[in-house]
């Protein structure tokens, strides 16, 4: 959906859709999920709510853009049967991000050092930058109207929760004293962008596409380590009730 085509009462949604977002990251802390063990059953809930929404909206969208574009545009219609690999690029550079973090973590902690403030900026600056990303992507949805604006705020929403989850985990006071606000800001900014600069529906598949792949990646990193005694129950719960409402919607 293009900016110009949001009615005032949408763009207005949208707005506070926004703020919202940015409220979760600066006060989802108070609730003391981080670090928890066993993991927070509403972490896994919300780590299925964002897998969900992936593979039962975002991923369909995509494979219908291809199909609506097929046979018009062959060149229009070759970059978009290929953002499946965009996919593919957003799980592969998360995941390289979150290997580079580790491991720096690891190797300062073997020295006897303090993890690099360097790594803090790099890592709280990637996902300031997927914040932006899923900031404009609130103007320019695939799926118009309220009901695709408040899927997919609900769904970012519980995500953000998640990854503010494994942030504070990582970093710390550092992440509290500053990350939270970086991100914060980043949503903002991005919808900001998003309401003064409007792209080609292939391009906004190719941001949907690598959005999917990040948020796959994030979310099965913070449920995987045994040590985090993840809930498969409530993650599973999550991953079914929202996809039946998506179904649904």
């Amino acid at each position: 959906m293009s900016a110009s085509g949001l009615s005032t009462p949408l763009a207005f949604l949208v707005a506070v859709s926004a703020v919202a977002l940015a409220l979760v990251h600066l006060f989802v802390g108070r609730l003391a999920l981080a670090d928890r063990v066993p993991r927070s059953r509403w972490l896994s809930f919300a780590g299925g709510v964002s897998i969900a929404y992936v593979f039962v909206h975002i991923i369909p969208e995509i494979h219908q853009a291809v199909l609506t574009v097929a046979g018009w545009d062959p060149v229009v219609s070759f970059a978009e049967a290929h953002v499946y690999l965009i996919v593919l690029v957003g799980f592969v550079v998360f995941y390289g991000l979150e290997q580079y973090v580790r491991q720096s973590n690891v190797a300062a902690l073997r020295y006897g050092l303090e993890p690099s403030t360097g790594v803090f900026w790099i890592h709280v600056g990637s996902f300031a930058a997927y914040n932006g990303l899923i900031g404009y992507l609130l103007v320019h949805r695939e799926s118009p109207g309220v009901a695709g604006l408040a899927t997919f705020a609900v769904a970012m929403a519980l995500h953000f929760a998640v990854n503010d989850s494994g942030l504070r985990s990582h970093h710390g006071r550092l992440y509290h004293d500053y990350g939270r606000w970086m991100l914060a800001a980043a949503v903002l900014l991005g919808s900001a962008v998003g309401f003064a600069v409007e792209i080609t529906e292939p391009l906004v598949s190719v941001l949907f596409a690598f959005l999917a792949g990040g948020i796959i990646l994030n979310v099965i990193k913070e449920e995987l380590p045994a040590e985090r005694e993840s809930r498969f129950w409530a993650f599973a719960l999550g991953a079914a009730g929202y996809a039946a409402v998506l179904l649904f919607v």
